[in-house]
């Protein structure tokens, strides 16, 4: 089975303030800020909504085929994605942009600061969809480009391709009109709990409706768990229990990477579910996205537990 990953690859690039950030900004100086914050140094780790979720399916065994753009800048990330046994072929390389990149700065309070470029991102990635038979690819539709987001989906439907919509963080710069044709045809709609009730307001739709639309709602909801709905029926997954919580940045994207792996094994979509948590709780145990591991055996052992 074909499983392409269609999202964005990014550089996080985390910093630490040894002070609080209220403590260099005047409040009654704030319409002419000017500050420098002097960090202890940076830790590059490698994100990205299609980089994270391919790096759970590699996990799982699964050959995840990565639809994206990056910058000149690529050579780390293709040396990590291809120790990881993830394929570089679909990924257009943008010469002239950097690679999308988070900058990170947190302070001893736990506030942050961050500064996003798009860099490569702003560009689409085009896949040629004609490369791959219909009936044995899937493709899960994440946060990345917006014109990749609005055109692979109808790509899908003219060709008969199972697709999941998972819309995220670029919520806010869909039209409405839009965001339903993505949506409608739809294997899997997921989102948070959070970004459903922003879809529902955005579109008008209620849950009912977006159920014409889409065959399946997954909705995350942190450490309550996930709610699969159905027009038939709506079921509450449980959380898996994890050892501690480092980070819970990124168990989103690792949720969707077993639940990916469970549909193409062929398991009913409550298994599937059930495989998405568990992949999670090994993600939120380290401090990154793409920072954990586990075996098999350890997956199995959480799963049938």
């Amino acid at each position: 089975m074909n499983i392409i990953v269609s999202g964005s690859l990014a550089y996080d690039r985390i910093m630490d303030f040894a002070g609080r950030f209220s403590d260099h900004i005047l409040p009654d100086k704030i319409h002419v800020l000017n500050v420098c914050f002097q960090v202890n140094g940076i830790k590059e780790k490698y994100g990205g909504t299609a980089g994270n979720i391919a790096y759970s399916l590699a996990l799982l065994g699964e050959k995840p085929i990565i639809s994206s753009t990056i910058g000149h800048d690529y050579e780390r990330y293709f040396a990590w994605l291809k120790k990881n046994g993830i394929s570089t072929e679909n990924i257009k390389i943008i010469e002239d942009e950097f690679t999308a990149g988070a900058y990170i700065t947190t302070d001893q309070a736990d506030n942050q600061i961050t500064g996003f470029n798009p860099g490569a991102m702003k560009h689409p990635a085009v896949l040629d969809f004609d490369k791959f038979h219909p009936q044995e690819t899937i493709i899960i539709v994440s946060p990345g480009n917006l014109e990749d987001m609005a055109t692979y989906p109808q790509a899908c439907k003219a060709r008969g391709i199972n697709y999941i919509f998972d819309p995220g963080q670029s919520l806010p710069m869909w039209e409405p009109k839009e965001l339903i044709q993505a949506i409608d045809g739809c294997r899997i709609l997921i989102v948070n709990d959070y970004e459903l009730d922003m879809i529902m307001g955005k579109t008008g739709l209620n849950k009912k409706a977006l159920l014409k639309l889409a065959r399946t709602i997954i909705s995350t909801r942190g450490e309550m768990g996930s709610r699969l709905s159905t027009q038939d029926s709506e079921i509450d997954i449980a959380p898996v229990k994890e050892r501690r919580v480092e980070d819970p940045t990124g168990a989103g994207d690792s949720y969707r990477g077993g639940l990916i792996s469970g549909l193409v094994r062929g398991e009913d979509i409550e298994h599937c579910a059930r495989m998405g948590s568990v992949c999670a709780s090994f993600a939120v145990e380290s401090y990154g996205t793409q920072e954990y591991s586990f075996t098999l055996d350890e997956f199995n052992e959480r799963l049938n537990g």
